[in-house]
């Protein structure tokens, strides 16, 4: 899926999106935007994206306090897999999931767009629709969420030219089990060496350094061979000073999963890419 999804995203395409609603109760008719589908039907290419930080599961808990998370939780790997499965028919299976879906989940009205890059437009439909709105930042603020990170690192690396030699969004069920919905955000392969970059805010949830960091474990001992790990933060952790800093700094180097801030990413980029295909 991947490598079809990557290939030929530099001409504008005629797409469509949908923005994915959770609605805790039909008849107050009260809904919550919980993520986007982004589709190219002509190309068989698509993109869903749904809230999955804990800061997003708190602000809906926040707003609908009887949410059934369970139900939220398992929607996008149902998603991926049911999208992937009717790739060549992505518009009509979309119209038919939208009348099979839990009556708490529905599909907003499909709308219309052009696009070259799917993944640049998902993450501008996500953060109109879907993010929490944040204060403008002040300059030279540092990214607060993982969703920043990611938006951050995604402007470098078309910058710098690594753009169309990474993979994202890996699936990592086959290194895991079966159902895992975690998505480590880009994949590349240079010298032999299977590579996996993540986004990580290091002043958020510490629980998703350990969530790499057994990730990171699991796919190893699957795949064999060289495999390396970047992590991807906010900032230059201080462990002197923070004692999550602390943590997550000594988990990962134990783990082998190198940290890389927004800061020396561009210079990191532009170090391995004439080494990536």
């Amino acid at each position: 899926m991947n490598e079809l999804s990557n290939r030929n995203e530099s001409a504008l395409n005629p797409c469509a999106y949908h923005v994915i609603r959770y609605i805790p109760n039909l008849i107050r008719d009260e809904w919550v935007n919980i993520g986007v589908v982004v589709h190219d039907p002509g190309a068989g290419r698509y993109r869903v994206r749904l809230i999955e930080e804990e800061s997003e599961f708190a602000r809906l808990r926040r707003l609908h306090p009887a949410a059934d998370e369970t139900l939220l939780r398992g929607v996008a790997p149902f998603l991926e897999d049911s999208l992937t499965s009717h790739r060549g028919e992505l518009a009509a299976w979309i119209a038919k999931l939208d009348q099979t879906l839990s009556n708490a989940v529905q599909f907003g009205a499909q709308k219309g767009l052009l696009a070259a890059d799917l993944d640049a437009e998902l993450d501008k439909l996500y953060s109109s629709h879907v993010a929490a709105p944040r204060p403008r930042a002040a300059s030279g603020e540092t990214a607060g969420s993982r969703s920043d990170i990611r938006a951050r690192a995604n402007q470098v690396f078309r910058t710098t030219g690594l753009w169309p030699k990474l993979t994202r969004n890996f699936r990592v069920d086959e290194f895991t089990f079966k159902g895992d919905p975690l998505r480590l955000d880009y994949s590349y392969q240079r010298n032999g060496t299977k590579g996996f970059i993540h986004s990580l805010a290091l002043s958020r949830d510490p629980a998703q350094a350990k969530v790499l960091a057994y990730t990171a474990d699991s796919v190893r001992s699957k795949i064999g061979g060289k495999t390396e790990f970047v992590a991807i933060t906010e900032t230059e952790p201080r462990p002197e000073e923070n004692d999550r800093h602390r943590f997550i700094a000594g988990l990962f180097q134990e783990e082998k999963i190198e940290l890389v801030p927004l800061s020396r990413l561009s210079a990191w980029s532009h170090q391995i890419r004439p080494q990536v295909h």
